[in-house]
């Protein structure tokens, strides 16, 4: 109910237009030159300031610019409704190619929880430009040492979960995939924050948390806390977590994480799509962008998609999460 009076207040606050599939051809190149933007550019962030979809959509916005002089890009937040009211108002703007929106998977998850007038099929996917999974964690004295653990330990008795964020949420999102999978069940305490996910763990109200790495690596590097899975595609890179195993190598078949992106509105032109997916390109080897996804330990290297490719990829997801999230929400 709260999701949907967002969206109204959202679609009410400026004229909507159609519903548009996404329009224009799959990718970059000469075509680009065709088309510039005027004036500055919108970054839509459809969450609060200080969180992980503000800074990445921030990041974006430079990355944006330095791939492109001369070109202003506004982060703008438009919070509320996990999100419904950003997308909501970037509904309004079907058509216009001065607006981008930093997207995350509330793309996908949204319409499979919540009754909202749009898919991913209604904009414009332009890139996926990185991955942020989840970073599985115990308290240092916990017998559990492996995700697979932390399954056999459902099997027989009550394991407490500490997640944040809502249901659809990536950390709720991943232990469902291992619930049906494995066919165990999770207590789950939900929190507002990874930093009350932290709290939860250290005063023993949960018993296993998920958090992004950015969150918990000053507990892990104090032996406050250990990792003991990731929920990622790949191990990590990074020297502080390269040695945590994914989910999938320690025999649960499940992959997933977060991911970062840049939407346009439905109804662009070949050419304001193709400027957009030849900017993005840029903009991802960007010192902006590459400083803040090393700064908050996101994965990159094989992860980004570009026009039609990332269409693919949201097609198939939704795919996996209706299976996923069948009967979770209205």
């Amino acid at each position: 109910m709260l999701v949907g009076a967002a969206v109204a207040v959202a679609l009410g606050a400026t004229s909507c237009g159609a519903l548009n599939p996404t329009g224009g051809g799959g990718g970059g190149g000469g075509a680009a030159g065709a088309w510039k933007p005027r004036g500055d550019v919108r970054m839509i962030i459809p969450f609060g300031a200080g969180g992980g979809s503000d800074l990445a959509g921030r990041a974006t916005a430079a990355g944006l610019e330095e791939a492109s002089p001369g070109l202003n890009v506004n982060p703008e937040n438009r919070e509320g409704g996990a999100g419904a009211v950003g997308y909501g108002f970037f509904m309004s703007k079907q058509g216009d190619p001065q607006t981008l929106l930093a997207t995350e998977n509330a793309l996908v998850t949204m319409p499979q929880t919540s009754k909202v007038p749009w898919t991913y099929k209604s904009f414009t996917p332009i890139a996926k430009i990185a991955e942020d999974g989840s970073v599985v964690v115990v308290k240092k004295d916990s017998p559990l040492k492996s995700c697979m653990d932390v399954v056999d330990a459902a099997k027989k008795r009550r394991v407490m979960l500490g997640l944040a964020g809502s249901v659809g949420g990536t950390d709720d999102v991943a232990f469902r995939m291992i619930e049906q999978k494995t066919g165990v069940k999770f207590a789950r305490l939900p929190t507002e924050s990874g930093s009350e996910v932290v709290s939860a763990l250290l005063g023993d109200e949960a018993e296993v948390g998920a958090l992004n790495p950015g969150e918990v690596l000053g507990q892990l590097r104090s032996g406050e806390l250990r990792a003991i899975c990731t929920s990622a595609g790949k191990r990590y890179a990074y020297p502080e977590l390269k040695d945590i195993e994914t989910a999938k190598e320690q025999g649960i078949d499940i992959t997933y994480s977060q991911f970062r992106g840049i939407l346009a509105p439905g109804g662009l032109s070949a050419a304001e799509k193709a400027y957009w997916i030849e900017i993005a390109r840029k903009a991802v080897n960007s010192k902006a962008f590459k400083k803040y996804a090393t700064r908050n330990y996101l994965q990159t290297d094989g992860v980004q998609l570009y026009g039609d490719d990332f269409t693919a990829e949201l097609a198939k997801k939704e795919t996996e999460l209706g299976a996923v999230l069948k009967g979770v929400g209205s």
